[in-house]
């Protein structure tokens, strides 16, 4: 994916390109601080937002490896939020545009599982009714997740 493209879904703060890995860019935010991973979903009917995946280093807050996704829909009131990584299935929360991992624990076992997978999907009813799926290729997240874990790492 070209880095035009990632820099579209990227939050519109002040951000510093790490690196580009396959379909996953990394960037670092020092105002905040905090780095990520991100990547756009793949080619989906056009939906409420451009969906992408972002897997987030937060160090003044303590937290590494924070997944978050934007999703193509707003998703109905109640809808189960389902990540599938190869082969295992994560339950996410949120609502409307938004789905996390449920704690930390949930957030290593998706990092883990994005490191051995070659695609995952998250899917959802819309608030329409019907179901969708975003769909993220998975080459180049380890790369990007630990360039993004580099550039927040405390100096030494």
């Amino acid at each position: 994916m070209p880095l035009a493209l990632i820099l579209v879904v990227a939050p519109a703060a002040a951000r510093d390109s790490v690196g580009v890995f396959e379909s996953w860019g990394a960037f670092r935010d020092a105002k905040v601080p905090r780095c990520y991973a991100i990547a756009m979903a793949q080619a989906a009917k056009p939906g409420d937002f451009q969906p992408y995946a972002t897997v987030g280093q937060w160090p003044k807050r303590g937290l590494r490896n924070q997944v978050h996704f934007r999703l193509s829909r707003r998703t109905a009131p109640g809808s189960a939020i389902t990540l599938t990584v190869g082969e295992r299935r994560f339950a996410l929360s949120g609502g409307g545009g938004n789905a996390w991992a449920a704690n930390r624990t949930v957030d290593a076992g998706i990092v883990a599982a994005m490191r051995s997978a070659t695609r995952m999907r998250v899917s959802a009813v819309a608030a329409d009714g019907r179901a969708f799926a975003d769909a993220y290729p998975l080459a180049g997240a380890a790369s990007a997740i630990d360039a993004a874990a580099l550039a927040c790492a405390p100096s030494r």
